[in-house]
């Protein structure tokens, strides 16, 4: 399945498959596992970070697929902890060891703790880093246009990726609109709201005439928005389903229904603006 995966292009000329295996609170001990059944199915996207604590078990399943390194894609990322500059770098080292990589193919701050004030200095290493060709490309999570705009007035360099919590009733019309705007590729992370949609109405009623779960309708929508997705299963049968979404396409009404779930307060995960 892996020659289906659509590749977003970044604006450095690099691209990743649109579709990725995520791995949060996957435990150190069964990420080998989960991941080598997933390159297995024909994953070709992994991503981890440093907090997850499983970048050791992650790094194994990788070597254990068989598959050559160079037809992967390995995202981390730096925690909140490590954004100076000296910070940064020994982080990205131990995050490399703890892989058993040379390099990586994304390297993400993972949030911009804007408390600590020091994320433009997380970012000014991880310039280096992709100067090095340590990390191949390099991005963000969970910024803000303003964060954005900061960050490449102050370095010149605009993140080639922001994965952001995004689902469909956390749409996030404005930041997508400057991801378009500046070539910045959206990755969405709870990209299905943790399950909490499977009896959404509108989504149910997709569902059934197209013959797909409410999860593969939401990945889907995803896909046509031209977004990134890291869904995580450690269930083959589900990392199965996952994949089945290149298959079949939702209509312009169907878009638009989804469209009108967006809500205010649909965040699941932590306000960016408080989390540290």
């Amino acid at each position: 399945m892996a020659d289906t995966m659509q590749i977003r292009t970044f604006h450095d000329g690099r691209g990743m498959p649109a579709l990725g295996l995520g791995t949060w609170q996957i435990p150190d001990e069964a990420a080998a596992g989960v991941v080598r059944q997933a390159i297995e199915l024909g994953y070709r996207s992994i991503d981890t970070a440093s907090i997850y604590g499983n970048e050791t078990g992650v790094g194994r399943g990788i070597r254990e697929s068989g598959v050559a390194r160079e037809e992967l894609f390995i995202t981390t990322k730096l925690w909140n902890d490590a954004h100076a500059h000296d910070a940064a770098r020994a982080a990205f080292e131990a995050s490399l060891e703890r892989l058993g990589l040379d390099y990586v193919d994304l390297y993400l701050i993972h949030w911009p703790a804007p408390q600590n004030k020091l994320y433009v200095q997380a970012w000014e290493a991880l310039i280096q880093l992709r100067d090095q060709g340590l990390a191949k490309s390099i991005g963000v999570c969970n910024f803000d246009g303003a964060r954005l705009q900061r960050l490449l007035d102050e370095t010149g360099v605009l993140p080639v990726l922001n994965q952001v919590e995004l689902h469909p009733r956390f749409q996030q019309a404005e930041l997508r609109t400057y991801h378009a705007d500046n070539d910045i590729v959206t990755q969405a992370w709870s990209p299905i709201a943790r399950g909490t949609l499977s009896d959404e109405p509108v989504l149910k009623a997709i569902a059934a005439r197209v013959g797909r779960s409410v999860s593969q309708v939401i990945l889907r929508w995803h896909l046509q928005l031209g977004h990134v997705v890291i869904p995580k299963s450690t269930q083959a049968a589900r990392l199965r389903e996952n994949m089945s979404i290149f298959d079949f396409a939702l209509t312009d009404d169907d878009m638009a229904a989804i469209a009108t779930l967006d809500s205010a307060d649909g965040r699941t995960g932590p306000d960016p603006d408080v989390f540290s």
